[in-house]
C-alpha cells in the first residue's frame, strides 16, 4: 500500500505541479523515495529506467529536429505560407491547421505534433495577426491525441502496448483505418463548431509576404522528412524506432549546425531535457507497481472479462483506461495496461480496444498524455497560456464522442 500511495502523490505531483515546480522534479522524487525507502531494490529501478530507452531515444531525436527546425526558420516560412493560402479566411486557416496536424501525428507521431507543429502554428497565428491564437493552437494538442493510431509510429504508447508484439504494416491499417478516420473527423467537428464564434469574430491578414527560406532550413526540412520515412519503414520491418529517430535527429542537426557554423550548445541549451527524467520516473513508478501484484490483478480480471464476452470486455476496458489515463497520464497507464494486456493473452479486438483509450482518452484533461505536456511547454516558450479547467472544458466535449465512434468503428470492422 505505501507503493501504491507514493505513486499516487508523486503522479499528482506531475498533474497538480505544486509550487509550480517541473514535472520531472515530481516523477523523479516518487521513484527516488520509493528507492530510498526500501520498497523497490535499486537493480529493479534501474531495470525500470532502462525499460524506458526506446522513448527516451525516440523525444531526443524529435526534440533536436524541432529545435534546429526552430531556429533556421523554417517554422516561420511554414506559417507565411499557411497563412497566404488562408486568403483572410480564418476558417480556412483553421482547417489547414488541422491537416497539417493530422500529417505530422501520423507520420512523426502525436509528441512530434506537440514538439514540431506548435512552434508552426504559433508562428502562423503571429504572422495573420489572429485576435485569438488558442482556436489554433488547440488543434495541436487535440490531433496529436485524436489520430495517434492511424499508424503504429503515430503514438510512442501503441509501442508500449503491443510490446514485441507489434502487429505487421498490412494489418494494422485495415484495423484501425475506420477508428482514425472516426476519431480525426469527430474531433474536427466538435473543434469546429466549439471555436465558430472565436473563427467568426476574427481577421487574419490576407497579404502576406512568405520570406525565403535559408539553405539550413530547407536542410532541416529534409531532414524530418527522411525521419518520417526511416520511421515507415522502420515499422514495416519491426525495428524499434527510438534509435533511428535519434539518428535522424542528431544527423540533422549536426549538418545544419555545421552548414551554418553555428554553435551547437546554444542549440542544445534550448531543448526540453526535462522531459527525459520526468519518463524515466514514470518507468521506475510502473516496475514497482508491477512488483505490488497490481498488474497481475488487472491481468486476470482482464482475462475473466474478455472470456465472458470479448466486445463488452473491449468497450469496458477502452472506455476505462481513456478516463484512467487523464488521472495518471497515458504513459505509465498504457504501460500498465500493455503488461495485463501481454500477460492476460486476449484477443486482438480487446488490446485494440485498449489501445484507442490509451490513444484518444488523453484528449480530456492537460495530464492526459506526454504528447500534451510537451504542447504546454511549447506553449510556454511562446508565452501563451492555458488553464487545467479551460482545457477540461473543451475536453470533454472532444474526447468522448471520438472515442465512442472509434470504438464503434473498431467493432464494426470486427
Amino acid at each position: 500500500m505505501w507503493t501504491w500511495g507514493i505513486a499516487a502523490l508523486a503522479t499528482a505531483g506531475v498533474i497538480v505541479r505544486p509550487f509550480d515546480w517541473p514535472e520531472a522534479i515530481w516523477a523523479v522524487a516518487g521513484a527516488v523515495v520509493l528507492v530510498v525507502a526500501g520498497l523497490l531494490p535499486i537493480k529493479d529501478a534501474l531495470a525500470g529506467v532502462g525499460k524506458g530507452t526506446d522513448v527516451y531515444l525516440f523525444l531526443t531525436g524529435m526534440m533536436l529536429l524541432s529545435e534546429i527546425a526552430r531556429e533556421e526558420g523554417l517554422f516561420d516560412w511554414m506559417a507565411a505560407v499557411a497563412t497566404k493560402r488562408a486568403k483572410g479566411s480564418p476558417q480556412r486557416l483553421f482547417l489547414l491547421v488541422y491537416l497539417v496536424g493530422t500529417v505530422v501525428t501520423t507520420f512523426l507521431s502525436n509528441d512530434a505534433a506537440a514538439v514540431v507543429l506548435t512552434p508552426a502554428v504559433a508562428a502562423a497565428v503571429k504572422t495573420a495577426k489572429a485576435k485569438d491564437p488558442l482556436p489554433y493552437l488547440f488543434i495541436c494538442a487535440f490531433i496529436a491525441n485524436a489520430a495517434s493510431f492511424v499508424l503504429p509510429i503515430s503514438n510512442p504508447a501503441n509501442l508500449v502496448i503491443y510490446g514485441a508484439h507489434m502487429p505487421p504494416l498490412l494489418h494494422w491499417l485495415p484495423r484501425f483505418a475506420l477508428p482514425s478516420l472516426l476519431s480525426i473527423l469527430a474531433t474536427y467537428a466538435v473543434l469546429r463548431i466549439s471555436q465558430r464564434g472565436a473563427l467568426r469574430d476574427d481577421k487574419i491578414e490576407q497579404d502576406v509576404e512568405v520570406p525565403g527560406l535559408k539553405s539550413t532550413g530547407k536542410l532541416a526540412g529534409a531532414g524530418i522528412a527522411v525521419t518520417a520515412v526511416t520511421l515507415l519503414v522502420s515499422s514495416a520491418f519491426d525495428i524499434q524506432l527510438g534509435l533511428p529517430t535519434a539518428i535522424c535527429g542528431v544527423g540533422t542537426a549536426a549538418a545544419v549546425l555545421i552548414l551554418a557554423r553555428s554553435n551547437p550548445w546554444n542549440t542544445v541549451k534550448s531543448v526540453s531535457w526535462a522531459v527525459l527524467p520526468l519518463v524515466a520516473g514514470l518507468f521506475v513508478m510502473v516496475e514497482a507497481l508491477d512488483k505490488t501484484g497490481l498488474i497481475k490483478m488487472i491481468s486476470d480480471a482482464l482475462h475473466e472479462a474478455a472470456q465472458a464476452s470479448a466486445t463488452e470486455a473491449g468497450w469496458g476496458a477502452g472506455v476505462l483506461i481513456a478516463f484512467v489515463c487523464n488521472i495518471m497520464n497515458n504513459l505509465p497507464a498504457g504501460l500498465i495496461a500493455g503488461s495485463a494486456v501481454q500477460s492476460a493473452h486476449v484477443s486482438d479486438r480487446v488490446t485494440s480496444a485498449i489501445l484507442i483509450g490509451v490513444d484518444i482518452g488523453p484528449n480530456l484533461s492537460v495530464t492526459g498524455s506526454l504528447a500534451t505536456i510537451l504542447w504546454l511547454t511549447a506553449l510556454k516558450r511562446e508565452g501563451v497560456s492555458v488553464g487545467a479547467g479551460k482545457f477540461l472544458k473543451l475536453g470533454v466535449l472532444v474526447m468522448p464522442p471520438a472515442l465512442i465512434l472509434a470504438l464503434a468503428g473498431l467493432f464494426l470492422v470486427g
